[in-house]
Formats: C-alpha cells, sequence, structure tokens
C-alpha cells in the first residue's frame, strides 16, 4: 500500500488485548492472516479471546460500513461475526492461481485498473461455503470459488491473498512448513512459482483501497 510506518498502526492481537479502537482516528482497518482458523474445534482461551475481541469490532465495522480490508483469517472471522457457513470444504494448499472477477465487480472503484484476470497467492484450509445474505461476489477461484466478496458499500473480504510478496510468501511457507498446510518437500517448488509469477496486479486492490479511503493527517 506504500504506506509509511508512521501512517500504519499495527496491532498482534494474538500478542496482546485489542485496544479501543476509536474510527475517527483511522482511515480504515486491515485485518490480516495469523495462526489461527475460524473453524478449529480445540482452541485455546487465547483464540477465544482474539476472536472475541476481533468478532466485536468486525460487528462494529459492518455496523458502521467503515472501511475494512479482511484477507485469509479474516474471512472466517467475519463468517463467524456474520454466523455465514464456513467449512473446509475448499481449502487450496499454498500455491500461486488465476482468479477472476465477476461483472458485479466491475463498477466498484477497489477495481479501477484491474483485468479480468489475475495471478494471486493462496493457502487455507477452510472458506467460506457461500457469499453471505446481502454480500457482493467480487472475485471467483476454480478450487475456491469465494475469493472475494463485499458487503454493504466499504467492508472488503478476500480469501487470496494481495498482501504477499513473493519474499513474504517464502518466509509464510518456512513458518507454517509443518502446520499441515502442505508437504514440506514441495515449499522449493511452490516458492518458486510464486517468484515466477506476476503479482503486482494484486497489490492494486490495496493501492486502490488505500487511494480510496485515505484522509489527510
Amino acid at each position: 500500500m506504500d504506506l509509511s510506518p508512521e501512517e500504519l498502526v499495527q496491532i498482534r492481537v494474538n500478542e496482546t488485548s485489542l485496544p479501543d479502537i476509536d474510527f475517527s482516528d483511522y482511515s480504515g482497518v486491515i485485518l490480516g492472516g495469523g495462526p489461527f482458523n475460524a473453524s478449529d474445534e480445540d482452541k485455546s482461551d487465547n483464540q477465544r479471546r482474539v476472536e472475541s475481541e476481533l468478532i466485536a469490532l468486525i460487528r462494529r465495522i459492518i455496523d458502521q460500513d467503515f472501511p475494512l480490508f479482511a484477507t485469509c483469517y479474516g474471512i472466517g472471522l467475519v463468517a463467524l461475526a456474520l454466523d455465514a457457513p464456513l467449512s473446509r470444504t475448499y481449502n487450496e494448499t499454498p500455491s500461486c492461481i488465476t482468479v477472476f472477477v465477476t461483472d458485479e465487480a466491475k463498477d466498484d472503484p477497489l477495481f479501477a485498473g484491474m483485468p479480468d484476470s489475475f495471478s494471486t497467492l493462496v493457502g487455507h484450509v477452510e472458506a467460506a461455503d457461500a457469499v453471505p445474505d446481502g454480500a457482493v461476489h467480487l472475485v471467483r477461484g476454480q478450487a475456491c470459488p469465494i475469493q472475494m466478496y463485499r458487503l454493504n458499500n466499504n467492508v472488503y473480504v478476500t480469501q487470496f491473498h494481495p498482501e504477499l510478496e513473493p519474499e513474504t510468501f517464502a518466509q509464510r511457507l518456512r513458518i507454517y512448513r509443518d502446520n499441515g498446510y502442505y508437504d514440506p518437500s514441495e515449499y522449493h517448488r511452490i516458492a518458486d512459482e510464486a517468484f515466477r509469477a506476476d503479482l503486482t496486479v494484486d497489490n492494486l486492490l490495496l493501492q486502490n483501497f488505500r487511494s480510496r479511503y485515505q484522509r489527510a493527517s
């Protein structure tokens, strides 16, 4: 998003409690991935705390239609917040895939300058089974149909990772090497595939999000 460190407030919610968030202090919220899955059956006290705090925040965001860009784990938390269907039916091993922009996305400001299809990175054990009631389906995939949707006017949720570059994707592969997301012997093939792909197009979604919502300091 080309934000400077001074423009971005990062909170590692798995390491510290979420403070009170006054929306008037911010232009938007970015919710990224993490070590948890919303569909986990055996949840630690820390995971339950994280979910409780973030679900409360997400419900406030949706109620006020405050700008949100939630990726991967975010789609699971939004599903929990909405009591929407979520399962492990459409899991995807870490890989670079092609996704397709729906007709409904053509007039959405976040898709300004976007082609009809683009490469992006995925890797998840859970996914939305369907678009939540009232949401607009924006991006579809082959193995996982629900790759992006919008709630209200300003709440965006993606299954894929537009925030990852090849280097950070490879780092993520190493971190989650033994977590069951993929066969560790496939590490070099998956990483090489990411480095060969053009991953500049999906970045445009985040840049458009910034352009649309960033307020003057």
